[in-house]
């Protein structure tokens, strides 16, 4: 069947662009050029630990709390390293004000395979594109960075919409920006509630980027399935 597809909606993290090394080992360099010894392991788990401790009790950045995301982002980096055993809150302020602005940088970004191919592609078939990511405002400055803002109408943050995914209402705001109908829009991500279901659950279509091996989750029908962005393109030539 004939996808009449226009608007193409594109999860970031994990579907476009991945990060050039765990977040442990580039807080760990960062220590490093400060004069801390900081193990990368202890660094990495500490921040899971921080960072899903955070999102629990200030979902989407704070939004609606009072909390800026960047205020967000550099509590979560002074609690990781002070969770780790650093105890000097001046270098705690410095590190953590680097790392922000840091994570704007295509030095700590890099492109997944096939991605700056499929989204020139995509364009130059005429569809329209847009973001939905749950990111916050750096997001516009990542692109930028990584030259690939030029491929999208719109960039749609969890913190701009005050939604994330897979709260439905986030891929409506992408709906009204893009002006489009559910049916004639397909989102692509790798996570498998977030992107997949969610999209779905709004009438979109959707697909899930799944590197071989990742048969765990849900049962989606290999249709729907990329094993790489490259394979996007035979599931919606026109």
């Amino acid at each position: 069947a004939m996808l009449r597809l226009r608007l193409l909606t594109w999860d970031v993290k994990d579907t476009l662009l991945r990060l050039r090394q765990p977040v442990g080992q580039s807080y760990a360099a960062e220590a490093r050029a400060h004069g801390l010894q900081v193990q990368p392991e202890a660094l990495g788990r500490s921040f899971r630990e921080v960072y899903g401790a955070q999102s629990r009790r200030f979902p989407n950045y704070g939004h609606g709390q009072g909390l800026s995301s960047r205020q967000w982002w550099l509590d979560v980096v002074k609690e990781s390293f002070r969770l780790s055993g650093v105890q000097d809150e001046a270098a705690l302020t410095k590190l953590a004000e680097k790392l922000y602005r840091d994570y704007c940088s295509s030095h700590t970004w890099e492109l997944l395979p096939g991605a700056a191919e499929t989204l020139s592609r995509c364009r130059q078939l005429g569809f329209r594109m847009g973001v939905v990511s749950n990111f916050d405002s750096r997001l516009e400055a990542i692109l930028s960075q990584c030259s690939l803002r030029h491929h999208f109408e719109f960039v749609l943050t969890s913190e701009a919409a005050g939604f994330a995914k897979p709260d439905g209402r986030i891929f409506e705001q992408a709906l009204q920006l893009g002006g489009v109908r559910p049916e004639q829009a397909a989102h692509i991500g790798d996570d498998y509630t977030r992107d997949y279901r969610a999209a779905r659950a709004v009438g979109m279509h959707s697909f899930l980027l799944r590197a071989a091996g990742q048969g765990q989750g849900a049962e989606v029908p290999p249709e729907h399935v990329l094993p790489t962005l490259s394979h996007l393109l035979a599931r919606i030539e026109k």
